[in-house]
């Protein structure tokens, strides 16, 4: 063997995988952190860990988005996502509307129920049920719940406003502690849904317009979004994400950072951290399976940050990654949360006391 090919063996081969032992586990903390020691997607879901809880004690303190989409709901996440918001691990929501649809769904007293994938659907549509994969949900309680959201609607003022706007308005008048909107509304989290008429709060919306054809009424100005979005990323000295599924959600937010920079004199970078769950691949060209490397090439990711895709089903890597950063929240906890004050689209953003929940 020659002294080059030994030098390069010597280089590449410095660490050797740690095999995992279930016998010295104490808690979900200390398996993604064995896990930071293997292989595949374990290793990634290791690392997304690290990247997180990096964004989280970085002392430039920044402004972590989190990007969701997918059947969360249905799958059991609710409180996950809900605890999230509430242990103060994210400081905005950027969602698909579906997502938060069925969070409002819950509210109202609607349920997910254990099905099978095997039904048989044209049986189900006489029974007024729906299917998300092996999960049932109310067709009745859905209607119910587009004319609450509707009916809301109604005591909105008669003016265009953002998603951000209406979706704190929504959540302000629920009294459900479990609930996400409401969880946010309660702790001054934003939350946006770019493409919110593209789920069933879209067809509350539908109801408010057909009532109010030719009249006043609330009009879902999503440009503002936008402006919204770079109105919160001017004031952050440095940005991360986390991102859930793909989607919307991830381009909207990964697109702002962009927007901010060169439209409107930023000066920045890239997202800083970023980490992704996806069962998306990336070699069919979509966003939602894009890697978090080819975002570099648009500057929507730092050229220097620390990222982590990990490619598994959310159900599973979220609960694990949230309740691993729970047990280990000596790490990142008392920290300080970030208090918006909104003048029409304008925000000023500025550190609550940070303390320990």
């Amino acid at each position: 063997m020659s002294k080059k090919v030994d030098a390069g063996r010597r280089a590449l081969l410095k660490k050797s995988v740690v095999p995992v032992d279930v016998t010295r586990i104490d808690g979900l903390g200390e398996l993604l952190r064995q896990f930071q020691g293997t292989s595949i997607q374990a290793r990634n879901l290791g690392r997304a860990l690290e990247v997180w809880e990096n964004a989280l004690t970085d002392p430039k303190r920044p402004t972590i988005f989190l990007g969701l989409s997918g059947p969360l709901i249905a799958a059991g996440l609710r409180k996950v996502l809900r605890d999230a918001i509430d242990w103060g691990l994210v400081d905005v929501v950027v969602s698909t509307g579906a997502v938060l649809y069925q969070d409002i769904y819950q509210t109202i007293g609607g349920r997910h129920w254990i099905g099978t994938p095997s039904a048989d659907d044209v049986a189900l549509r006489e029974l007024y049920l729906d299917r998300i994969y092996d999960t049932y949900v109310d067709e009745l309680k859905f209607e119910e719940t587009d004319r609450a959201i509707g009916a809301i609607t109604e005591k909105f003022p008669a003016r265009p406003a953002s998603s951000r706007e209406f979706l704190q308005f929504l959540g302000e008048r629920f009294d459900d502690d479990a609930s996400i909107v409401a969880t946010a509304a309660r702790r001054g989290v934003p939350v946006f849904s770019p493409a919110l008429i593209d789920s069933s709060i879209g067809i509350g919306l539908t109801l408010h317009y057909q009532r109010n054809r030719g009249k006043p009424r609330f009009i879902l100005d999503a440009v503002r979004d936008n402006y919204e979005l770079v109105q919160i990323l001017g004031h952050s000295p440095r940005t991360a994400v986390v991102y859930i599924g793909g989607g919307t959600p991830k381009n909207w937010i990964n697109d702002g950072i962009v927007m901010a920079n060169y439209a409107f004199g930023r000066e920045g970078e890239g997202h800083h951290y970023a980490l992704q769950i996806t069962t998306d691949v990336p070699h069919w060209g979509g966003l939602s399976g894009s890697t978090l490397d080819e975002a570099q090439s648009w500057g929507k990711i730092s050229k220097s940050a620390t990222r982590s895709m990990a490619h598994l089903d959310a159900s599973i890597g979220l609960p694990l990654l949230i309740g691993a950063l729970w047990d280990r929240r000596k790490l990142w906890q008392p920290r300080s949360r970030l208090k918006f004050e909104w003048t029409g689209d304008e925000v000023e953003v500025s550190r609550a006391k940070a303390s320990r929940r």
